[in-house]
Order: structure tokens, then sequence, then C-alpha cells
């Protein structure tokens, strides 16, 4: 089956979330704490994952596929929450494939929401950046952050282990402190002025105690979940046609390309309440 359909229904359906893997739960928590009375249809491509040392048209191939099944299962709104995905594949899903396919639809992401509230954040005008490998090579937050807030100084930092930490329930462990304390100095060691931290991937909240545990108690921690939601509620309330296009039932279902039990079983752990998925392929 082609990565688009055709044929795809008018019906209103559920708004789609999309990650390479568990990272993008942390966003749609946070939705759906905002805006509880939706329905929701969550896919996350664990069997790819992860996506950030892969190149640009890998990421846009398999984000195309993704997203091409979330509109086929009735979507009209799919959110990118995956900084990689944003980072490589939606300029030119928004540019390319929607116009082709239903320019009615929207695919939306995680970077610009972040990048049009940080500047609010700094004090120094000195803001640092984590992310994986491929989110800091597209120079997407930079570019990003320079049309709001041209007066910040941006240093990136890729941290290639975190997500395979997050994926593989590691992230609590003695050995995760390594890795996070090791990406943290390097750093801040490039930057001492550094007062905020973006964290730049939906994975690494869940290494929020661990970041702070090695960051200056004067650097603020900016997680996505909370600015993406208050994004995507703005966005519904300034398009009202496309409100119209989304079910209200406040229910979630989970797609996952890998084993489900497993990913009902670490998804239950970022959600807080128990998941069951469903495995699908592509």
């Amino acid at each position: 089956m082609p990565p688009f359909s055709n044929n795809l229904s008018s019906l209103p359906g559920p708004i789609g979330v999309f990650d390479s893997g568990y990272g993008g739960l942390t966003v749609l928590r946070e939705i759906m704490s905002l805006m509880p009375g939706y329905d929701y249809l969550y896919l996350g491509d664990n069997a790819r994952a992860p996506y950030g040392s892969r190149s640009f048209e890998c990421v846009y191939e398999f984000t195309r596929q993704c997203v091409g099944r979330l509109f086929s299962m009735g979507c009209h709104l799919v959110v990118l929450a995956c900084n990689t995905a944003s980072a490589k594949a939606l300029r030119t899903i928004q540019q390319h494939d929607l116009p082709l396919i239903d320019p009615h639809r929207r695919v939306l992401g995680v970077v610009r929401p972040t990048a049009e509230s940080i500047g609010h954040l700094s004090q120094t005008a000195h803001v640092g950046i984590v992310a994986t490998q491929g989110t800091i090579r597209s120079h997407t937050y930079q570019m990003e952050i320079a049309k709001f807030w041209p007066h910040l100084q941006v240093t990136g930092e890729a941290c290639p282990m975190w997500v395979p930490l997050v994926e593989n329930n590691e992230h609590l462990s003695a050995g995760a402190d390594y890795f996070v304390q090791r990406h943290l100095d390097n750093l801040m060691r490039r930057d001492p002025l550094i007062d905020t931290l973006l964290l730049g991937c939906t994975h690494y909240p869940l290494l929020l105690t661990k970041i702070r545990r090695f960051l200056p108690s004067t650097v603020k921690v900016m997680a996505q979940g909370g600015y993406v939601a208050r994004s995507l509620s703005d966005y519904l309330n300034r398009h009202p046609e496309m409100e119209s296009r989304i079910t209200c039932g406040g229910t979630a279902r989970f797609l996952t390309t890998e084993q489900a039990d497993a990913f009902s079983q670490n998804a239950s752990l970022f959600l807080g309440h128990p998941v069951q998925a469903e495995h699908i392929t592509l």
C-alpha cells in the first residue's frame, strides 16, 4: 500500500500523534491533559527506532509512511511528536505531499512551538539544546529560534545514547548517569553562560531527574510537551474548520510497529495508566 492513499475519508476522525517510539507519549500526555475531550490515535514506529542517526531521506520516507497510515485511519490532523521527524521531514511533507494528497489535511511539528517560547525563559540570552544527532545536525532549532529571537546564542549537544536508554527502560539506572553527565558537562563547558536548556527530544523528559542533578541549579529546563499542547489548542481555536473534523469521544488508541505487549507495558509507564496497544505493519 502506498504511504498516502488518494481515497481518504472525509468523515471526522481522531488527532494523530506520531513518534519513532515512546517519546511522543510525553507530548500526548500533555495534550490529553489539556484537551481530554478529543479522540487520539498514537503511532510509534518502534520497529525502526531510533530515527536520530538516520539520513534525511530515510527519516522522511519513514515519517511519510506513518503519516499516510494515520491519514488512512481517519486522521485529518497529525502531530509529529518527534523532533527528528519534525526537523528532517515536516517541511517536505507540508510543502510537497499534502498539496497533492489533500490540501485540507495538516501535519504539525514540535520545533516551532518550542522555538516561539524559549526566548521568554532566558535572561542571559544563552540557551542550550540537547537532542539526537539528526536534530542537531539539521540546525533546525537554530534556524527556527533565530526567526523569533535573533539575539539568542544557541549551543547544541547531540546525545546519541539518551534515546536508547529510554527505549530500553534503562533511564533510571545508575549506568545512565555517565551518559547524562558527560553531555551536560560538555555543553556547559562550551558555553558556561547557558541559563536555559531545551530538551529537544520527546524522550528526554524521562531523564529529567538526572538532567537536573547534573546541571547548575541556575539553569532552567524546558520540556516540550506543555508548549506543544498549548500551541495545538491555540491552533484549533484559530482553525474551527479543522476542529470540526476531529471526533470528540475522549478516547485514545495506540499502535506500534513492534511487539504490542512490550509497547503496552512501557507506554503504561510513560502515561501512568494501563495501555493496550495494537501491532500494525506499514
